[in-house]
């Protein structure tokens, strides 16, 4: 018998309210997310909404369904065919290398790759023919080989925004075509300009406008009629509404069931665009900070909600990271020696079992509540990581046998748990442990301008200083190092380095008392950032 899909919700922006999510097809799920166009390197704000919906996807397998998550690429606009003319390159050659430089981000942060990934230029035949549907229909006119929508004769134009159509006139500042029937009609065929690209057409040489190729695109892979479209929230208008224009004028029975769509992520609380010049590209975060962390500060608030990216917010969440991957080679580390043994003979133990069943219960519940991915993360993750780290300690002092492989147990059995949440939310790496873990040491001397020898140099300064009793010199190079980012970490008679969130420079205090030989500076894994300050 199958097994029963575990139900879930997701806000609607059609319906502007959360709905219980119930596909068209019995655990089947067609999905469509806007792509790029392929004429810069992507911005973190585009690295926003494929985190979001790359999470969405890997739930939605997670509990059964079998997807078809489409996401393509626009490789033929005006933006490209100026940028091309602006480096005297090939528009064509220019669209294909950053499609392939837009693959290596989307690797990079760990988003898997779609089931399909349609290109515009490659899917003429489809445009074209939806086009012609439309004319056919009543719904489209042709002026001097440029066809246009005509919204007047499409009653339900503006549902999805709640746009009227008098909203939509023309503002001073831009140039109204009088050929227009409505200066709210927009081009589903651009009508082809002197050495511009172009394809032949019953309606002349020309290029699609932007909104015709994701209605044929959506439709030749997914039907007229699938499940989830989606995108940033700018798309609502007027990309997703004369997307749902076109594709009822084509095909009557045309319908998405759920429109979702991502918040934007701001500077300065202003959105983030490549036309306002206040955006950071993916590839300039990842060269300072571990592409991981990034996508741990993408998830850290919720998919529909606006998140202001900051250094700050960054560290953190690269912090975050480490800790995540120093605890699970901690286990891997710990388990080596009695994990085949425990198989056999130990039990979990209850608290570890509570903590698993918590984990697998919170999970499941906030990412079927409209992928509540912040909770997961702040909350019952930590708590995880706080119960391997506590039976780690556990595990080095002398137990009886029973309870050693116990603990043993239970820390194999939580790990996996923690293991499979993180794969869902796309934390978990191709590579090592101790590879991550260095990879963030690496990016973390990167930004604070030193090298390892430099570090390594500086422990011995400071451990001679203490072995000379110069306790304030010592204090002040921990203090100079915490400012970097590097926190020190007296483990026995070696210190160790690790990153950290940078501190802030305060004025002595002269009622704290300097360390002393032998006092820990930091033991064991890093305080995780759900602790600070509490």
């Amino acid at each position: 018998m199958a097994k029963e899909m575990k139900e879930f919700q997701l806000y609607n922006s059609m319906t502007k309210q959360k709905e219980v999510f119930r596909p068209r097809v019995e655990r089947k799920v067609g999905m469509y997310v806007c792509g790029v166009t392929s004429y810069d390197l992507s911005h973190i704000g585009h690295a926003r909404a494929y985190v979001a919906f790359d999470v969405l996807y890997r739930y939605l397998k997670y509990i059964g369904y079998k997807v078809v998550y489409v996401r393509n690429f626009t490789d033929v606009d005006g933006k490209i065919i100026r940028r091309a003319n602006e480096l005297g390159e090939d528009p064509k050659a220019l669209s294909a290398r950053f499609c392939e430089e837009f693959l290596a981000d989307m690797a990079d942060i760990q988003c898997l790759v779609p089931t399909h990934q349609p290109r515009v230029t490659e899917h003429m035949d489809q445009i074209k023919e939806m086009i012609a549907q439309i004319i056919s229909n009543g719904f489209a006119y042709v002026v001097e080989g440029d066809v246009y929508f005509s919204v007047d004769d499409f009653p339900n134009y503006g549902r999805l925004s709640g746009r009227r159509l008098e909203d939509n006139r023309a503002g001073e500042r831009v140039a109204v075509d009088e050929r227009k029937r409505n200066p709210a009609d927009f081009a589903l065929w651009k009508a082809a300009k002197p050495r511009k690209p172009n394809w032949d057409s019953p309606w002349g040489p020309g290029r699609p406008g932007w909104h015709m190729e994701c209605s044929a695109m959506s439709a030749h892979y997914l039907t007229h009629s699938f499940d989830i479209h989606g995108g940033g929230m700018d798309l609502i208008f007027p990309h997703h509404e004369n997307e749902i224009a076109q594709s009822c004028a084509a095909c009557a029975k045309s319908n998405v069931s759920y429109w979702i769509h991502n918040g934007f992520v701001t500077t300065s609380d202003e959105k983030m665009s490549k036309s306002l010049g206040n955006f950071f590209t993916i590839r300039e975060v990842t060269k300072v900070y571990h592409p991981l962390a990034l996508r741990h500060f993408l998830m850290g608030t919720h998919y529909r909600s606006p998140v202001n990216y900051t250094i700050s917010q960054l560290e953190i969440a690269s912090e975050a990271v480490f800790y995540i991957y120093q605890t699970l080679q901690d286990c891997e580390d710990a388990l080596l020696a009695l994990k085949e043994e425990a198989e056999k003979n130990g039990k979990i133990c209850p608290a570890a079992q509570d903590c698993i069943t918590k984990l697998h219960e919170e999970f499941e519940a906030k990412l079927s509540d409209d992928l509540h991915i912040p909770t997961i993360l702040n909350s019952a993750l930590q708590e995880s990581l706080r119960f391997l780290n506590s039976s780690l300690n556990m595990l080095k002092k002398k137990q009886p046998k029973k309870q050693q492989l116990s603990t043993v147990k239970s820390l194999a059995e939580l790990e996996k748990q923690v293991k499979e949440v993180l794969d869902v939310l796309g934390m978990l790496s191709n590579s090592s442990y101790t590879e991550v873990l260095q990879q963030l040491k690496d990016k973390a001397l990167k930004r604070s301008g030193l090298t390892e020898d430099d570090v390594l140099h500086l422990i011995e300064e400071r451990m001679l200083a203490r072995k000379n009793k110069d306790f304030s010199k010592s204090d002040q190079i921990r203090s100079d190092l915490g400012t970097k980012g590097i926190a020190l970490m007296d483990v026995g008679k070696e210190t160790v380095w690790r990153p950290c969130v940078p501190v802030q420079q305060e004025k002595p205090d002269v009622s704290v008392q300097q360390e002393k030989p032998g006092e820990l500076v930091k033991q064991g894994n890093p305080v995780p950032p759900a602790e600070k300050g509490q």
